[in-house]
This record gives structure tokens, C-alpha cells and sequence, in this order.
């Protein structure tokens, strides 16, 4: 259960307002700007979604290992970590509001990644400087991975979360036509999708502060 939540955290952070808006400037990276033939755009955004994955994955071990350090204080794990949740989630219903979770990335436009190599590095830079306004549903994925106390239900954890997050990234890339009419309705209701994924948010920190969560994932293994 716990991979399937940070799978769809993963897809809730791409189209939020962080992201969306922007994402004819990534395709423009992978395809040259109609320069490039679909399977070079396809490798660029493989290359891309690569590039933060593996910075994301790094958080998961991180974020895993020291839930392991931390057993002992579970409850008080528990609670913080779902505390913090339940935070980014009424920030993004509107109740709070914290700016540096409104911060939007725009790369340079002069920048443009020339093979799969350039774009594992943009996707490295591209993830460092995303994270602040990503860090609602990241730092959500981080927090269910430190209750998980082991390093590699992290990392897999923060994979799903990559793979969510990734593979509109690619489709997006290679049918660029077939997605503009999704992009312009996700757009028009930026504001509901909000309050949605907020709610989302609150549910999954009440679970994690209550034990709920894990209880849950104990029974569906």
C-alpha cells in the first residue's frame, strides 16, 4: 500500500502548479525542439527522469536509515512525521500557507541537454532545484519512508515515487500533441486539484500519525 501511495504522490506532483506549467520547457530539452527523432527524445527523457531518481532514491536510504536509528521512538516518529504531512496538506487546501512551498523552478532555455548523458545531469540539477516547491508531496514520500525504518524500503519507496512522477515525463516527451488538451483541463481546475491533493495529504498524515498506516501495510503484505 505504502509503494501505491508514493506512486500517486508521485503523478499529484506533476501536475501541480510546480510543474505543469513549465512542462513545455522540459519537452523542449528532450526534443530539441522538433530537431530530434522520437527515440532520441524518448532516450533524453529516460535520461532526465534517471537523473532525479537517483538523487530521490538517495533521500529514501537516507530517510530510511535514520527511521532505523530512530525505532525506538516510534510513536514520537509517528507522530512528527505525520504531523508534517498533515501541514503540506493544509497548505495546499489554502488554509496555511508556507512560501517556500511556492517556489517554482524554470531552467535556463539556453541550456538544452544534447544526449541521455547531458539529461541524467539535468534531472540531477533539475531535482536540487525543484525540491522547495516539490517538497509537500517529496517530503511526504521521505516522511513514509523514515516510518519505515529500513534503508532499502526507502530507497523502493522513493523509486515508486520517481516512477510516478517520471513516467508522464517520458509520455509527455514522445506524444506531445496528445497532451495538451490534459494539460489545458488540469490548467482550468489548478484549484480544486489543490484542495484534492491537500485533503489526499491530510488523510495519509493523520494515518502515519496514528500507527494506522502501518497497520494497514502489515495486513495487505
Amino acid at each position: 500500500m505504502q509503494y501505491l501511495i508514493t506512486f500517486l504522490e508521485g503523478l499529484i506532483t506533476f501536475i501541480s502548479p510546480c510543474v505543469l506549467p513549465l512542462l513545455p520547457v522540459y519537452v523542449l530539452y528532450f526534443a530539441g525542439d522538433g530537431q530530434r527523432s522520437t527515440l532520441k527524445t524518448f532516450r533524453n527523457s529516460l535520461g532526465f527522469v534517471a537523473g532525479f531518481s537517483v538523487l530521490f532514491m538517495f533521500l529514501g536510504v537516507f530517510a530510511g536509515t535514520l527511521g532505523g536509528i530512530l525505532t525506538k521512538y516510534a510513536t514520537a516518529v509517528n507522530i512528527v512525521t505525520g504531523g508534517i504531512v498533515v501541514l503540506f496538506g493544509l497548505h495546499y487546501t489554502g488554509v496555511l500557507k508556507f512560501g517556500i512551498l511556492n517556489k517554482t523552478v524554470k531552467p535556463d532555455a539556453k541550456i538544452k541537454p544534447v544526449g541521455f548523458f547531458s539529461s541524467v545531469l539535468f534531472g540531477v540539477v533539475f531535482a536540487v532545484g525543484w525540491s522547495p516547491c516539490t517538497g509537500a508531496f517529496l517530503g511526504s514520500a521521505m516522511m513514509l519512508a523514515s516510518q519505515q525504518g529500513k534503508w532499502f524500503t526507502g530507497m523502493v519507496l522513493l523509486l515508486c515515487y520517481s516512477l510516478g512522477l517520471g513516467i508522464p515525463f517520458i509520455l509527455s516527451a514522445v506524444l506531445t500533441q496528445s497532451v495538451k488538451n490534459a494539460v489545458a483541463f488540469i490548467g482550468r481546475h489548478y484549484k480544486l486539484i489543490n484542495i484534492i491533493c491537500g485533503i489526499f495529504l491530510i488523510i495519509i498524515g493523520v494515518l502515519m500519525m496514528t500507527g494506522v498506516m502501518k497497520t494497514l501495510t502489515a495486513l495487505m503484505k
